[in-house]
């Protein structure tokens, strides 16, 4: 009998097996597509004729735990110890698959606040808990009246994404102050605040749960190296918690994983003295303000991108279909894949609205913006 009788084949993998059968352009995906830094590539042949390619210390790298300290400290004023907070990951989706399986219990409740990512749900499934699904307002800002009232007794995390996949939406001060009422207000509650685009935000800057010291001891706050330096495919990330609750996630990381790529962490431990995170932001930005550009005389309609690299668009006014269909259609008469925005609702809904990555390079985005137009 199958533990997850309701999940199958994500609908990112179904996206990109289509566009690869079609030869379509792939904006579904939510990866680059243009080279690392040379900078990190040069670090990388380097140390692949060093000594760095065996096991490493459960946490992680020491150095890079204290390098990431110090990233935390200087982009949110958050001090951490790096030895008893911080863990390195084998991406964003293990730190959050971890967490949830280390601090989660049978029949527990978790809410999530949809439309979230689907990576979210089936490591609470198989905890033998409960999601809880909310629906975020029209313009995807949390409706913290509707987040409580799902609450209840069994209520044991809540799981947040800022900037948020797939919306681009970004919390607002008042939205911090709500949920630290609701984090007093229940003992028990934790927090899962999944800022993997943390880096890439536009005119809005990121408020992170570091920054709140009322959240940071029933918080766990997950981070990725692979998508602020474009190495999707090494799959490093890393979360920091309290001691508290550090001690149960590392007994289910030491099982998992052990510990993660060891040239990987060297490597970003050295490239971390060579770059500034604070740049990303203006390379997205404009990046989303070209992928615009280029589509302003589409029949799409562009909804806001406060952060991420991800783009919603509106296709009512091109087709009735379900988003579902119009996404493989788009594939298979236009040559552009996206991804529709009903899989990240638990009743699939259908707003007619699609998302494009445009972490592309610019012959990439042109392309596909000439046959969106078309459409």
């Amino acid at each position: 009998m199958s533990k997850l009788p309701n999940i199958g084949t994500s609908i990112f993998t179904l996206m990109s097996k289509m566009a690869v059968e079609h030869n379509a352009i792939n904006l579904s995906q939510g990866f680059p597509n243009f080279p690392i830094d040379e900078k990190l590539a040069d670090i990388v042949a380097q140390l692949a004729k060093e000594n760095v390619h065996q096991y490493l210390p459960i946490s992680g790298y020491p150095p890079l735990l204290l390098k990431i300290a110090k990233l935390v400290e200087k982009s949110y004023h958050r001090t951490i110890q790096p030895q008893t907070e911080l863990l390195v990951t084998a991406g964003a989706t293990q730190a959050i698959f971890t967490t949830i399986q280390a601090l989660v219990n049978s029949n527990d409740e978790v809410i999530l606040l949809d439309p979230s990512y689907d990576s979210y749900e089936a490591p609470v499934l198989l905890c033998n808990a409960q999601t809880v699904r909310v629906d975020l307002n029209d313009d995807y800002t949390p409706n913290w009246e509707r987040i409580e009232k799902a609450f209840s007794s069994k209520t044991k995390m809540i799981i947040i994404n800022n900037p948020h996949n797939p919306t681009g939406k970004i919390w607002k001060d008042s939205d911090f102050l709500a949920l630290e009422k609701l984090v007093e207000k229940y003992p028990d509650l934790m927090v899962l605040s999944d800022e993997v685009y943390e880096h890439i935000t536009f005119e809005q800057k990121h408020i992170s749960v570091h920054s709140r010291p009322k959240l940071c001891n029933r918080s766990v706050v997950v981070s990725s190296f692979g998508k602020s330096f474009h190495v999707t495919g090494w799959k490093v990330g890393y979360l920091v918690a309290p001691e508290h609750l550090m001690t149960e996630i590392k007994k289910v990381h030491q099982f998992l994983v052990f510990c993660v790529n060891s040239l990987s962490q060297v490597a970003i431990s050295e490239y971390l003295d060579l770059v500034s995170v604070e740049e990303l932001g203006t390379f997205y930005q404009e990046k989303r303000d070209y992928f615009r550009k280029l589509l302003q005389n589409s029949r799409f309609k562009l909804m806001p991108c406060e952060g991420t690299y991800f783009q919603l668009a509106s296709y009512a006014s091109i087709s009735d279909e379900n988003d579902v269909d119009f996404c493989k259609r788009l594939i298979t008469e236009h040559g552009v894949a996206a991804i529709p925005l009903s899989v990240f609702y638990a009743d699939g809904k259908d707003l007619k609205l699609v998302r494009f990555c445009f972490a592309k390079d610019n012959a990439t985005l042109e392309e596909a913006a000439r046959r969106l137009c078309a459409v």
